[in-house]
């Protein structure tokens, strides 16, 4: 009782300074807590320099069907259920963020399908990251698409907040130094798909670049 009359007496002036103080606070809890996205990786692509890839460990979704080159370290990566980018260090990625959900990424499943064909056995290694989705669904999109390469999942997002991505589809080019060379928002095109695993396998940088459409993720 003494306390709730007290804080009738403070003054209006009082009252102003406790709210803001207390919005304060609770914006930078929500800062603390909450986990944006990152754009370094996109900024330094703008400016020509390639980009340290974020590192992740997650569980494998599909192991894919590995051509001869890619069997042997990319193999034993996927082989314990569990995937880390550190354990492909030495191969070349196209690192691909999907859905089952998101209708865009059906749209370019044939078109990595056909990639991942020409050049898995080039020894570059497509990586699906499946997001925000359920293993179930996930596992019946590759079924529904023939995808054979293979699929880490993720059920929250902060792996793709970490890359920067904003939407689904996004596609990161990944060279053997664990350096991003390229990225790509929305579907990508056939020649966005071959410039990218160039790039990844060289090592020289591709910058940004804008796809087809794309589905904003919350």
């Amino acid at each position: 009782m003494q306390i709730a009359a007290s804080m009738r007496r403070l003054h209006p002036g009082r009252w102003l300074v406790l709210v803001l103080v207390a919005g304060f606070i609770a914006l930078l809890t929500y800062g603390l807590l909450s986990k944006g996205t990152d754009d370094r990786i996109d900024q330094s692509l703008a400016s020509g320099r390639a980009a340290t890839a974020p590192s992740f460990s997650l569980e494998v979704l599909d192991r894919g069907a590995l051509p001869a080159r890619l069997a042997g370290r990319a193999g034993r990566a996927l082989a314990d259920g569990r995937l880390s980018l550190r354990e492909l260090q030495g191969v070349p990625v196209v690192f691909n963020l999907w859905a089952s959900w998101c209708t865009p990424c059906r749209d370019e499943a044939a078109r990595l399908e056909r990639g991942w064909r020409a050049l898995g056995p080039r020894g570059v290694l497509f990586l699906g990251l499946d997001i925000q989705d359920v293993r179930g669904d996930g596992e019946a999109f590759i079924r529904k698409h023939g995808a054979t390469y293979p699929s880490v999942r993720e059920p929250g997002r902060d792996v793709a907040n970490s890359y920067g991505a904003t939407g689904i589809p996004e596609t990161y080019f990944i060279d053997s130094r664990g350096l991003v060379v390229g990225h790509v928002i929305g579907v990508v095109s056939g020649r966005q798909l071959a410039q990218g695993a160039v790039a990844a396998a060289t090592g020289r940088v591709a910058g940004r670049s804008t796809g087809g459409d794309s589905f904003k993720i919350k």
